[in-house]
């Protein structure tokens, strides 16, 4: 599935390919990908046609559309608020939100297409595995009340460091179950999980009410280092079901230190990288630069 750089890395494809359009047509393949929209598709179509796409945002592993009608732009004085509606996604484990001319043959797996008042590129929703979806969130142009309880990510300029070292360090937990608790720091799936620990020097197993201060932020650090570092690859495409806006693979897999790599030697130490079942996946770990504690949790 993908996690915060991939995301990211859409959402700013997003950014350059629909933001200031306004939508003319919204055409629904297959009913499963509006599932989360209550309404029924009909309705999907209907409440977006004539919507402006004022803003590209994100919340974790969410991203969103605001949407505003552009008469009431028009109503309204320069910089006063308006409410505006969402175009809620997630792209769950193969969705694809790809930014393409309307000449281009149809996907086999597409989904939802979005033709334009400009007449330009068309913004289409391709799923595979239609575990992903789109809905309309009435009012959540800054958030949706939908994923409001989805935690701020480490590169969010509102993060709250000391809040969340204080809030790992109260669970009793995993730290990597504790990384993955969307709730807690969002944004951290199983492959940066992994890195991220393997940077920090940390097992998967440590009991979080044992770690310090400094261990914590020390984590939080590498969770960041290597988030940016994802992002400025584009993201991870192992299945290559991820891609950009454009149909563009990332390329951070070149860079994995110890996802996917079990039976090779750590880039750090040399020592065999092993592979654990974790929570009906994996965990990949030296190691010598990964102790398992004594009282693993």
């Amino acid at each position: 599935m993908p996690e915060l750089p991939e995301v990211e890395v859409v959402r700013r494809g997003l950014e350059r390919g629909v933001v200031g359009r306004v939508i003319d047509s919204v055409q629904v393949c297959h009913p499963r990908a509006v599932r989360r929209h209550e309404a029924g598709a009909d309705d999907f179509s209907a409440v977006l046609v004539g919507k402006r796409i004022t803003a590209a945002r994100r919340r974790g592993k969410y991203l969103w559309l605001a949407l505003r009608p552009p008469a009431l732009e028009a109503a309204v004085p320069p910089g006063s608020p308006v409410a505006a509606d969402a175009l809620l996604a997630h792209l769950g484990m193969s969705g694809q939100l790809l930014v393409v001319p309307g000449s281009t043959p149809d996907q086999t797996h597409l989904r939802v297409r979005f033709t334009f008042a400009d007449q330009g590129r068309e913004l289409r929703f391709v799923d595979q595995r239609t575990f992903g979806g789109l809905a309309v969130a009435p009012g959540g142009g800054d958030l949706p009340e939908q994923i409001s309880h989805i935690a701020r990510d480490v590169l969010d300029p509102e993060f709250d460091e000391d809040l969340v070292v204080r809030r790992m360090r109260a669970r009793r937990t995993g730290v990597k179950r504790a990384l993955l608790d969307q709730t807690l720091v969002s944004g951290v799936g199983n492959i940066y999980a992994d890195e991220a620990l393997w940077a920090a020097r940390l097992h998967y197993a440590r009991p979080t009410e044992t770690m310090t201060r400094p261990e914590v932020r020390r984590l939080l650090a590498c969770v960041r280092e290597v988030m940016t570092a994802a992002l400025a690859a584009g993201g991870t495409s192992f299945d290559r079901l991820y891609v950009s806006t454009e149909g563009v693979s990332g390329l951070f897999e070149r860079s994995l230190e110890v996802y996917g790599r079990a039976g090779e030697a750590c880039g750090r130490c040399g020592d065999t990288i092993r592979r654990d079942a974790f929570m009906n996946r994996s965990s990949f770990t030296c190691p010598t630069c990964q102790r398992p504690p004594r009282r693993p949790r």
